[in-house]
């Protein structure tokens, strides 16, 4: 609980000055539809760099030209980054969409039918290769409205959270 207030606290200030380079995952795994459900809010002017760089040409994430690409890029970037493993076996991972929230987006995926989580183990490598000092919390609901938490970065790319 208490990690997940000061990571509020933290993307709150962040936001204000983005002095810092942050991510935030949050992971809810769904009773009835039996689903991991995942949501990523991350600095679009960050994800911009990023793109740029995987595609090699200039990202405009807010004014696209072409919005399919650029919905191809973020899917294919994201999940390049970002893995999951329940009770010790690779989820596969859906992108269903994203919203844009002032300087950040929010990204959403679902997993593929999986059993109720025991163990769930992250590895988030997203913008570790553009910002120095970038960090990924992530945070784990399951059956729960407390998290189990992890603060990912570079050296510490996967943690692992038990129920």
């Amino acid at each position: 609980m208490q990690l997940t207030v000061i990571s509020w606290a933290l993307w709150s200030f962040v936001s204000l000055a983005h002095p810092f380079f942050i991510s935030l995952t949050e992971m809810r795994y769904n009773v009835g539809s039996k689903k991991m459900e995942l949501a990523q809010k991350i600095f679009w002017d960050d994800l911009e760099v990023a793109l740029s760089k995987e595609a090699g040409v200039t990202v405009d994430f807010l004014n696209p030209k072409d919005k399919g690409k650029l919905e191809s890029l973020v899917e294919a970037y994201l999940l390049q980054h970002t893995q999951v493993w329940v009770n010790g076996k690779l989820i596969s991972l859906n992108y269903l969409g994203h919203d844009v929230e002032e300087d950040a987006a929010w990204f959403y995926f679902e997993s593929s039918t999986t059993p109720l989580p025991k163990t769930v183990e992250v590895k988030n490598t997203l913008l570790f290769r553009d910002f120095d000092g970038q960090q990924n919390i992530v945070h784990v609901y399951v059956n729960s409205k407390s998290p189990r938490s992890l603060l990912l970065g570079e050296g510490k790319e996967k943690g692992r959270v038990d129920f």
